[in-house]
């Protein structure tokens, strides 16, 4: 009787289950699904300088950093390129159809870029190898792999926890030829300054707030909001695409939970990392 009740008046089911303070697949209103990450070669890209792949309960998604050398911008000298990319394929969801990025992927594709932007993740100064000569080029490619709803999240972490693993060759420019040398023999790793988490909640009947939605949650509310702190706690962006307005409280209490849950991801990625580090 209940799958008969959850397909024809899905609004209603969620609501008596939201009523009681709890969800569908029995979680509380402020809890995250299970979440995940594996690093490196352990189950991500080889071919890529640095990869991860996260799970935030179905949803899955891969993110792999590839650089190259390129000449800098004119007005930028001095700094390299960060180059994002989201992609939804029709494989991971039947929401979504082969071809061209659709509007999800394009929104999920400027909303890293401004995380990257407002975060200062990577100084792209650091990514200039010889000033007005030769930068690094980064193109982190972020691939869903299972879509179930909460790709902000998802595709942030990912990307952090693959830039945290991303180890590029030592390059100087040689002087009598003017040519870049490079020598894979030393890498270093990316000087990562900060570690923007975005944490995202449903709004349900304009006042209900739930961290986390699933896909079907996210079809059923009113609204979403996304929240990305660093940190110390600042706030990197707010991504509040149109629905419910938010009261300054709710978004106070957002900005509480999301900050709390950057210590989670922190400590995840932290211990992941120790893992893996040569003993």
């Amino acid at each position: 009787l209940s799958i008969c009740f959850r397909t024809v008046e899905p609004l209603e089911y969620y609501r008596r289950f939201l009523k009681e303070n709890c969800r569908p697949d029995g979680r509380e209103l402020g809890e995250f699904r299970a979440t995940t990450v594996n690093i490196g070669n352990t189950g991500s890209i080889t071919t890529a300088d640095g990869s991860a792949l996260v799970k935030l309960g179905n949803t899955t998604v891969i993110c792999g950093v590839k650089a190259e050398l390129a000449a800098p911008a004119v007005d930028s000298a001095n700094k390299g390129y960060i180059v994002p990319n989201v992609e939804l394929p029709s494989l991971c969801s039947t929401r979504f159809r082969s071809g061209p990025p659709g509007e999800e992927a394009q929104v999920a594709s400027q909303f890293i870029a401004d995380v990257i932007e407002n975060s200062q993740i990577i100084a792209k100064e650091d990514l200039c190898i010889a000033n007005g000569k030769l930068a690094w080029v980064l193109y982190c490619d972020i691939i869903c792999l299972d879509y179930d709803g909460n790709i902000l999240d998802a595709s942030a972490f990912a990307l952090l926890a693959a830039l945290k693993n991303v180890q590029l060759p030592s390059v100087t420019i040689n002087e009598e030829t003017g040519l870049s040398e490079v020598n894979l023999k030393q890498k270093n790793p990316l000087i990562i300054r900060k570690h923007p988490v975005a944490t995202s909640f449903a709004i349900f009947d304009d006042t209900l707030l739930i961290v986390d939605p699933t896909a079907e949650e996210e079809d059923l509310a009113t609204g979403t909001v996304t929240i990305v702190t660093d940190d110390e706690g600042r706030l990197c962006s707010v991504h509040k695409p149109g629905g419910s307005p938010l009261t300054g409280a709710k978004l106070q209490d957002c900005i509480t939970r999301a900050i709390t849950r950057h210590k989670e991801v922190k400590k995840l990625i932290d211990k992941v990392i120790k893992s893996i580090k040569p003993k």
